[in-house]
């Protein structure tokens, strides 16, 4: 990306960031209401089959990413003009979501100022190691980090942790008003499932909400990945990182099928989410589409983004992501790091 485009993305974006007080609305109801529905369905259907609630179940999903996608553009407060409504609608969808809103909004704040600064990694993020990390790390430490950068624990074990174990604690420093919240938000969510028990029964509650919660899990979970989890993704040390080039270049076009866009909020188009997250989620497809410089960001498919799977490490001299298979070690006589991975190395030239 050439430097006069750097220089005026974030003017050009600028425009894109207005609020549209109907589209939130309508997006609340086709959102929150098709939700409600397709649970309240999906009760129903257990009196004739389980395999006609499992299907609405996994549609119920869609539609809690996509209410997910409602808390997040509140915790930018970019959903509503006002902060009181972003900040009452962001706790509603943080219940059913079961996201503290104050807590998350403070670390994804973090993470959108840091990303893709090597220097300061480790808040709102997935741990990434760097090959020379990874090589001179004790036995112990590179099994931690392979057991946790395996997709099973990735997305099967990580959701359940996160939404009910990590967001239920509050992190190391969090002010007061952050703390009574996450307590707030997990009272809020046990009365609410203790009301549905109550009225339904334990074995059905989870019939319905476990599915829910699973697929949900794992399809947030895998779009956080993917779209910062790309080959010739950006990644550079403070004195070297750029806020626009980590945004354009460090965050990919996640370019779905019109029904799992719309399902997704629109969050594929995350190089322009990350350039400006003013931007609602409405709006981020038009700003993609208007402003050139953006569509030079990496494109990735639903069939191309599964080559991420295979990147666990990041290649500081090669500049790309590689796999454990692509390391292997040094010479004892004092090879180079740079002579100790296999493999390519792409010039970023003219991105």
């Amino acid at each position: 990306m050439h430097q006069a485009n750097i220089a005026h993305l974030k003017k050009d974006v600028a425009p894109y960031e207005k609020t549209d007080t109907r589209a939130s609305i309508r997006q609340v109801i086709n959102t929150i209401g098709p939700l409600i529905l397709l649970w309240y369905a999906a009760y129903l259907c257990l009196s004739v089959s389980y395999w006609l609630t499992l299907p609405l179940t996994l549609v119920a999903a869609g539609f809690t990413v996509r209410s997910f996608i409602i808390f997040h553009d509140c915790c930018h407060q970019s959903f509503f003009k006002s902060r009181m409504a972003n900040d009452i609608l962001g706790n509603i969808t943080g219940v059913l979501t079961l996201c503290p809103y104050e807590q998350w909004k403070n670390s994804h704040a973090i993470h959108h100022a840091t990303s893709s600064n090597l220097d300061k990694r480790g808040v709102g993020d997935i741990w990434m190691m760097t090959v020379e990390e990874y090589v001179s790390a004790p036995l112990w430490h590179r099994i931690a980090y392979r057991l946790y950068r395996h997709p099973i624990t990735l997305f099967i074990f990580g959701p359940t942790f996160v939404f009910v174990f990590q967001y239920r604690l509050n992190r190391k420093g969090a002010r007061r008003k952050e703390r009574l919240n996450t307590y707030l938000t997990s009272a809020l969510i046990a009365s609410l499932y203790a009301l549905i028990i109550w009225a339904i029964g334990w074995q059905a509650f989870l019939m319905i909400q476990g599915p829910i919660f699973f697929f949900s899990g794992l399809m947030g979970v895998w779009l956080f990945y993917v779209q910062h989890t790309f080959e010739d993704s950006y990644f550079e040390e403070e004195a070297e990182w750029s806020y626009v080039k980590a945004a354009v270049e460090g965050s990919s076009y996640y370019q779905l099928p019109k029904v799992l866009q719309w399902i997704t909020g629109n969050i594929g188009f995350h190089h322009v989410h990350h350039l400006s997250p003013k931007v609602p989620n409405y709006n981020l497809e038009r700003a993609h589409n208007e402003t050139k410089p953006l569509q030079m960001a990496t494109t990735i498919t639903l069939k191309s983004s599964l080559k991420s799977l295979r990147f666990r490490l990041w290649d500081e001299e090669a500049k790309r992501f590689i796999g454990f298979q692509e390391i292997r070690r040094p010479a004892a006589h004092g090879e180079p790091m740079a002579e100790a991975i296999s493999g390519p190395r792409p010039s970023l030239e003219g991105k």
